[in-house]
């Protein structure tokens, strides 16, 4: 087996600033989980707890990284109700640069090289036909799970910032931002709206690290009880001024009243303040989740990219 270096708090911005000169160049090329605000989301909330199971590889040409590979090995991770999810196999996120194509096979390498379990995952972008081909010449095929009516595979939606309405919240609700309300309000909008979760104190600490989140970003709405009904995170990339939303969510118990349609233009338009002129906001891509496809679309999303999973057994053949 390879030898595991694991991913450090150094490692994110530079896979960031990858991120951003891909984005400037080639956005549907973006993997699940390689965009600016995707990286800084899941290193922040995972990392303590998971941290010990995600080596990592980064390729340089002068100085500049031009790809890099993050696995997640098996694991076993706890959650707020208790319950402990297993992860048997191991998964891959990753980006290359589309100028330096070819090093996909060197990151196929490295990845076979660190892989444990019964089954090896990775998500590229679809729009990445050349990356396609050359895993599935490493014995990777389409995951017929992942693509089913209820399959897990993402899209990336997007929309300009010119023209956003006015949000309109029911009597009583107000806006907040994780400034104004602190980290215990923020830490449990988000537990409530994604029950059973992993996210914890701890886990928001390791948010509010990293270099890319602000506070001033990250809005909650209020229910007159005092309840924080719905919370998200916004990611500005100022390099490329587009913003990404992530996560999303909205209480159970609050759901169904227009509230996660009035925080995401009000986010909108605070990231237009803060110099923005594009959106971005993942989603579950199969025709079995259409609630937050729904939501999107109906403040102004459509669809920029969408992932191509796929999976490689212990006992595929490599060529």
């Amino acid at each position: 087996m390879t030898r595991l270096d694991l991913m450090t708090a150094a490692d994110v911005p530079l896979m960031q600033g990858l991120a951003q000169r891909v984005t400037a160049v080639r956005p549907d090329l973006i993997g699940a989980g390689a965009s600016y605000g995707e990286l800084a989301w899941i290193w922040g909330k995972d990392h303590a707890a998971q941290g010990a199971a995600w080596p990592r590889r980064l390729w340089f040409v002068g100085g500049d990284p031009v790809a890099w590979g993050w696995a997640c090995l098996p694991r076993r991770v706890r959650r707020s109700d208790g319950s402990v999810k297993e992860a048997t196999g191991t998964s891959l996120t990753y980006q290359v640069h589309p100028d330096h194509a070819g090093l996909v096979d060197e990151v196929i390498d490295w990845y076979e090289g660190v892989a444990a379990g019964p089954e090896r995952t990775v998500i590229p972008s679809a729009a990445d036909e050349f990356a396609l081909k050359r895993w599935m010449a490493h014995g990777y095929a389409v995951d017929p799970a992942a693509l089913g009516d209820t399959g897990d595979w993402t899209q990336l939606n997007e929309r300009d910032l010119t023209d956003v309405h006015r949000p309109v919240l029911p009597d009583g609700f107000r806006f907040r931002t994780a400034d104004e309300a602190g980290p215990e309000a923020a830490v449990r909008a988000h537990v409530d709206a994604w029950a059973p979760s992993t996210y914890t104190a701890e886990s928001y600490e390791g948010v509010r690290r990293t270099a890319s989140y602000r506070g001033d970003l990250h809005i909650l709405v209020e229910a007159p009880d005092g309840t924080m009904a719905a919370s998200t995170i916004m990611w500005l990339d100022g390099a490329n001024r587009t913003v990404e939303f992530e996560p999303v969510g909205t209480h159970p118990d609050y759901r169904r009243l227009g509230l996660g349609r009035a925080m995401l233009l009000h986010g909108m338009r605070l990231a237009r303040a803060a110099g923005a002129t594009h959106a971005t906001v993942a989603c579950l891509g199969a025709p079995g989740h259409p609630e937050a496809r729904g939501l999107y679309y109906g403040v102004g999303f459509r669809e920029l990219s969408r992932d191509a999973p796929l999976i490689r057994t212990g006992t595929a053949d490599r060529t």
